[in-house]
């Protein structure tokens, strides 16, 4: 396998045509013959470009509207030929295939019409199946020909011409051909999963199509020994990855886990009251609404002001100057929010540290998929996009919740549902008093989250604890009825759980003897 390969003919055919006339001038300059198809052709002859056409390479018009250009022989011939064997040497000369140096190819825009909504019909259309064979057909013969289907690349083509008087390395063409396979994998994945999914409406196809481009390189991963990277779908989207970072250091690992489950959770607030989220190791510490984004904020801090330290904050509207000042207080890691006004701006611009992101609110009911890796494979589910209200909610106890009750149940269960499991939000006035997170045990939840609500209450200066007339969710049923004696104990008046549990009876008991009021959800929120 030979380590420089002088380039002397070029085949260019790109629907992303960013940069293709500079670079084709280039190699012309260069001396590099120039064979091109369709509209890159034009493109070059209007630039004054002296370029064949791949018609005339084969003695073939473009025929069905393109569909059939370049699958031919002199083609393939050109780009598949192994030089160093001498019988594909003497084919060649037998048929007069000329040999082809470097191939510039990519791919018609599939992800691109699918995202723009375009009908079936053109979506079809837009599955290049030449361009994909040129890549493939090139990227396997590295050893001879340089294969390059990025505009990013064409400066290192350049520049290796240059440095190896017209020719390009193996260590080049290596490079750039795991880059074509991985070109055309990411094409078939996205025709694959248009297929199965907008198609054929598979929820779970017998082979799971998957690409992502790396967006970044991290720091580091959760802990400082491990290496980490950020990898974004083809087809962009709402969320935490197409957040755009306004200032701060670069985002972790830990931050862009903790900032998505920040950003899902005040999505749930999208158009109603200013409302506020605080996120600390990917569990909420404190969520609140209020008249004004400040007082959400503040509702929120004082929740869990010792868990709020080095947090990450959403926010449900444009951030403002009164609230940044506010959260300017406290060492903050991350703040999001859909937007951010200028007085804003200036006063985290005192903050160099602080990364402010301004991001979409996603939507909390759209659907798709979960993946997790496990040990020798992946668990696939749907996204936990289920929601109730209080129409769908039933009543189990004597007494009905009074209606400040009913808008505190439903505020913790919205909270409760992006808690880890098992999980207890105590929730009063449209704020969280106190939760708990991730505990073997929901009697242990139960407790660590009036725990936390009573030193909030301390260092607040609070004459009473806020979970004193407040309601409680439970992401799941209450197996035995200490989980909500310690809730009544704690002063909860109300418990929205999904039930379901054998000892349903007994935890209504329980309840009716306390005069609590509860009601059954009918679904759960698991969240490991």
């Amino acid at each position: 396998m030979p380590d420089l390969v002088p380039v002397r003919r070029a085949l260019l055919s790109v629907s992303d045509k960013a940069g293709i006339v500079d670079f084709a001038a280039a190699l012309a300059a260069r001396g590099v013959a120039l064979v091109s198809t369709g509209g890159t052709a034009a493109a070059l002859r209007a630039a004054g470009l002296a370029v064949q056409d791949v018609a005339e390479l084969t003695g073939f018009p473009e025929m069905m509207d393109g569909r059939v250009k370049t699958l031919h022989p002199m083609v393939h011939g050109g780009l598949l030929a192994d030089r160093d064997v001498e019988g594909h040497v003497a084919a060649m000369a037998a048929h007069g295939i000329a040999p082809i140096d470097l191939a510039v190819i990519n791919l018609y825009p599939f992800a691109a019409t699918v995202a723009k909504g375009a009908g079936r019909d053109e979506v079809i259309e837009n599955i290049d199946i030449g361009g994909p064979a040129m890549v493939r057909s090139s990227a396997k013969n590295h050893a001879h020909v340089t294969i390059v289907t990025s505009p990013g690349d064409y400066d290192d083509v350049l520049a290796e011409l240059d440095a190896h008087d017209g020719a390009t390395s193996l260590k080049l063409r290596r490079r750039l051909a795991a880059a074509a396979f991985a070109h055309t994998a990411a094409y078939d994945a996205a025709v694959a999963s248009w297929f199965a999914f907008a198609d054929q409406g598979e929820r779970f196809p017998a082979v799971l199509p998957l690409a992502l481009t790396r967006a970044e390189t991290l720091r580091y991963g959760e802990n400082p020994h491990q290496q980490a990277a950020l990898y974004r779908p083809q087809t962009g989207g709402r969320g935490i990855a197409a957040a755009r970072q306004l200032q701060g250091k670069e985002l972790s690992y830990n931050n862009y886990n903790d900032a998505d489950g920040a950003l899902e959770l005040i999505a749930e607030f999208a158009g109603g009251a200013p409302a506020c989220a605080i996120i600390k190791h990917a569990n909420p510490c404190g969520v609140a609404t209020g008249a004004t984004l400040a007082e959400a904020y503040k509702a929120a801090f004082d929740c869990d002001p010792v868990s709020a330290f080095g947090g990450i904050i959403a926010l449900n509207r444009p951030l403002d100057g009164p609230t940044a000042e506010a959260i300017a207080g406290i060492f903050t890691e991350v703040v999001i929010a859909p937007e951010a006004d200028d007085a804003a701006r200036a006063v985290f611009a005192t903050k160099k540290n602080l990364r402010l992101l301004l991001a979409e609110l996603p939507d909390p009911r759209r659907p798709g998929l979960m993946l997790r890796q496990i040990g020798g494979g992946m668990l696939v589910q749907s996204r936990d996009n289920g929601a109730v209200a209080r129409e769908t909610c039933e009543v189990v106890t004597k007494r009905a919740p009074t209606e400040a009750e009913w808008a505190d149940l439903l505020f913790a269960w919205t909270v409760a549902r992006h808690v880890k499991s098992n999980a207890i939000v105590y929730a009063r006035g449209g704020a969280t008093a106190g939760i708990g997170a991730g505990q073997m045990s929901r009697l242990d939840s139960t407790r660590i989250a009036a725990l936390k609500a009573k030193d909030a209450a301390a260092a607040a200066g609070w004459p009473d604890v806020r979970t004193i007339g407040s309601a409680v969710a439970s992401d799941a049923f209450f197996p035995f009825a200490d989980g909500l004696i310690a809730a009544a104990e704690a002063g909860a008046t109300a418990i929205i759980q999904p039930g379901g549990s054998i000892r349903d009876a007994e935890v209504i008991a329980a309840a009716d003897e306390r005069g609590l009021a509860m009601v059954f959800t009918g679904m759960r929120h698991f969240r490991h």
